[in-house]
């Protein structure tokens, strides 16, 4: 079939812009990476425009050899694959129950929990309740306040709505309880998008520095993006500073953006190996969990 010019003037402009898209998105990140991995005199020379120039890992050495990142990653390895399994217990169990319409509470429920979308306490009164209840410098300060999402429940309870409701009859008829529901026939068959949000909540713990701030103190409590953030914003001095003696020549050797470039490697490069075996999943869960018209 032959298009006309109008329809091939449309794809240049679509291909063009998801081109120019793909360029912009891309290159950043790029340009981070062959950073971390040139020379020092490559960088002070401004000579990295693309690819690496004069690759060297001194900085990876550097970076690597420092034991407050190792603390830092095992503490965002805890709150992450912890915080996640409890989010998605606590998501699955607060939406299979708004699905089912025999739930005499359903519209209420709703109602009040999509009122947190819109209004919440404020700040203030969220750090005073996490301090009363004795959660302040511990673990658990990380994953109780942020134990459910509204949206993720939305999107989840959706999913269930998605079931047709014969199967849940007649598996109630062979006797299964609400669990044997909900972990036998509703949890296997909304897989996509469970797999969708594990990715949400994975993602938002390892980023999360802002709960960390306010409700970690001790700094053997402290996750990654904690560390990253002092990286950043001061220079990378601290990291050469606490190293001493012979290693704190070689630091002083590598250039204070090649320490920043690379600490941002190192931090991101999980949630990217992971992400790949996620993302075949991603359109399929936000569409079988979308609100249908």
């Amino acid at each position: 079939m032959v298009k006309s010019w109008t329809d091939r003037s449309f794809y240049v402009i679509v291909y063009s812009l998801v081109a120019l898209a793909i360029v912009v998105t891309l290159y950043p990140f790029i340009y981070v990476v062959s950073i971390s991995m040139s020379s020092v005199e490559a960088i002070d020379n401004k000579l990295v425009t693309f690819l690496p120039v004069d690759l060297n890992f001194d900085g990876y050495k550097m970076v690597l050899g420092y034991s407050e990142l190792w603390k830092s990653y095992y503490n965002t390895i805890w709150y992450t694959v912890v915080g996640t399994i409890f989010n998605l217990v606590a998501t699955c169990l607060a939406a299979y129950p708004l699905s089912r319409k025999t739930f005499f509470l359903r519209r209420k429920l709703n109602f009040y929990i999509a009122f947190t979308m819109y209004f919440s306490g404020g700040l203030i009164p969220l750090y005073m309740v996490i301090t009363e209840l004795g959660l302040y410098n511990t673990r658990w300060a990380m994953i109780l306040p942020v134990l459910v999402s509204t949206f993720n429940v939305m999107i989840l309870r959706s999913a269930f709505e998605a079931i047709p409701n014969e199967i849940f009859e007649s598996a109630s008829m062979d006797g299964a309880k609400d669990f044997t529901l909900l972990f036998r026939i509703a949890i296997p068959l909304t897989k996509p998008t469970l797999a969708v949000l594990t990715l949400y909540y994975a993602v938002a713990h390892w980023n999360d520095f802002f709960n960390a701030l306010l409700y970690l103190g001790k700094s053997e409590l402290q996750p990654l993006q904690i560390f990253l953030r002092r990286v950043l914003i001061m220079a990378s001095p601290e990291i050469m500073q606490k190293m001493g003696g012979e290693t704190a020549a070689k630091a002083l050797a590598v250039s204070t953006l090649q320490v920043r470039y690379v600490s941002i490697v190192v931090s991101i490069l999980p949630i990217i190996t992971i992400y790949p075996f996620i993302q075949k999943y991603f359109v399929r869960g936000i569409t079988l969990g979308a609100v249908k018209g």
